[in-house]
């Protein structure tokens, strides 16, 4: 029955690469009246057990050894992962495309294999065969900028199933290296699902792959793990203080790897 299941899971994967290819359907059959301009992509079939296990393959043998030869990454703070429950809501911030596969590379695989990270749908799911990348390698969900209580949806659906998820509050990266606010959509979601919020601050990635930028350079990424700020006892109305104690532990942080 393993087997079988397995068997199925692969199919969905595969199902999930040919998603949203050009049909095959000659075009005089179809409705002259043009679609309206709605993009959706399905992602659940890269968190099954065979897209974990591709997804592994990738990170673990393709793109950690890439990134650690051109840069040189240092790892600090992923003691305070030890003895944490799970599901966490990780927040990082951004100024590179970088970030998420840093992230990702540099997380235990306890944690890494049931962890998926929110992506901006308007870019990261614009066209096939970026949606099915983003999906594949970064167990990516798409996130609708701007769409409210719409937007965490999924997110919600994935937290209840016990996964983690990786959430860049600032929104869209920094074009200077330093620190944009955190939206609070971010946190009134850890609130709602009572999850812990674990910081992370990364330094260097702006240098190595730059908003401009389309080829990683060498340079030193300096990621750290920060304490687990709790949310039990904490209400909707505090989400703005968990943002500004969210931003505050990164930017601590930040300045500390920029010492």
């Amino acid at each position: 029955m393993a087997r079988a299941k397995f068997t199925r899971e692969i199919r969905d994967v595969a199902k999930g690469w040919r998603w949203g290819r050009r049909t095959m359907t000659p075009r005089s059959a179809l409705d002259s009246t043009p679609p309206p301009k709605i993009w959706s992509y399905p992602t659940d079939w890269a968190r099954t057990a065979a897209g974990r296990a591709v997804r592994d393959v990738i990170l673990d043998a393709a793109l950690k050894p890439i990134i650690w030869n051109e840069t040189t990454p240092e790892v600090f703070g992923l003691d305070n992962l030890e003895g944490v429950k799970g599901p966490v809501m990780f927040i990082s911030n951004h100024s590179s495309h970088l970030d998420a596969s840093i992230i990702l590379t540099t997380l235990p695989h306890s944690w890494r294999e049931k962890t998926a990270t929110a992506a901006a749908k308007d870019y990261f799911f614009d066209v096939w065969w970026r949606s099915a990348f983003t999906a594949l390698v970064y167990a990516g969900f798409p996130v609708e900028r701007g769409a409210g209580e719409k937007a965490t949806s999924k997110a919600k659906e994935l937290i209840g199933e016990g996964w983690n998820i990786i959430v860049f509050p600032e929104g869209t990266r920094s074009t200077d290296g330093w620190l944009q606010r955190f939206r609070h959509g971010t946190s009134r979601l850890a609130l709602d699902m009572r999850m812990p919020v674990v910081p992370i601050a990364i330094d260097g990635s702006g240098e190595v792959l730059p908003a401009s930028g389309f080829r990683v350079r060498p340079g030193t990424i300096i990621v750290r793990v920060g304490d687990p700020i709790p949310t039990a006892g904490l209400r909707i109305g505090d989400r703005h203080a968990l943002a500004q104690r969210a931003h505050e532990a990164v930017v601590a942080m930040h300045r500390c790897v920029r010492m």
